[in-house]
């Protein structure tokens, strides 16, 4: 079962990576279409790319690495940095999302520093979680957040950082 589960988590990473870096490159193809038949060509590429492969390659993708966390009892250090990294994935993702929203309405345009800054942050992160993947860095979490890991020291954090919250009681 986990030699399935990873199977299913890398081919739809590969899926979902492979989507967002091919989307900017789609995206800055509007520059050079005015309104017609190629415009709609290219806004049911995009939407085929982003609607129909990439996003659900991604939900499967998170689907099957959140089994496999259970399934493996992954809890190290180093498991927490791809899980940030993954989330910013996330985040990019939906930014995506919205450029698709914007770009084929009739004043959107897609410039080439946006190609540039989303091509980079993508590459750049999906070569990120694969380092952490494959090199597994020892990180001693004992070095950087003592208070953190100590019972009680997540409260503590939180009231650090707001103050004594309380329920609000009818």
């Amino acid at each position: 079962m986990t030699t399935f589960l990873k199977f299913v988590h890398l081919a739809t990473i590969a899926v979902w990576s492979g989507g967002l870096l091919a989307l900017p490159f789609l995206f800055w193809q509007r520059r050079a279409l005015e309104a017609g038949p190629d415009l709609d060509r290219l806004h049911r590429i995009v939407r085929l790319v982003y609607v129909e492969l990439t996003s659900p390659a991604a939900f499967v993708a998170i689907g099957s690495g959140t089994a496999l966390i259970f399934v493996q009892a992954t809890f190290e250090e180093w498991f927490s940095i791809k899980m940030v990294l993954v989330g910013i994935m996330v985040m990019l993702h939906v930014v995506a999302g919205l450029v698709v929203h914007q770009l084929f309405s009739p004043a959107g345009r897609f410039s080439r520093l946006s190609f540039v800054a989303l091509s980079g942050t993508y590459a750049v992160l999906i070569v990120a979680i694969v380092w952490v993947v494959l090199a597994k860095p020892q990180i001693d979490s004992n070095q950087f957040a003592v208070q953190l890991f100590e019972p009680g020291g997540l409260s503590r954090l939180w009231h650090q950082f707001f103050g004594d919250t309380r329920m609000p009681r009818p």
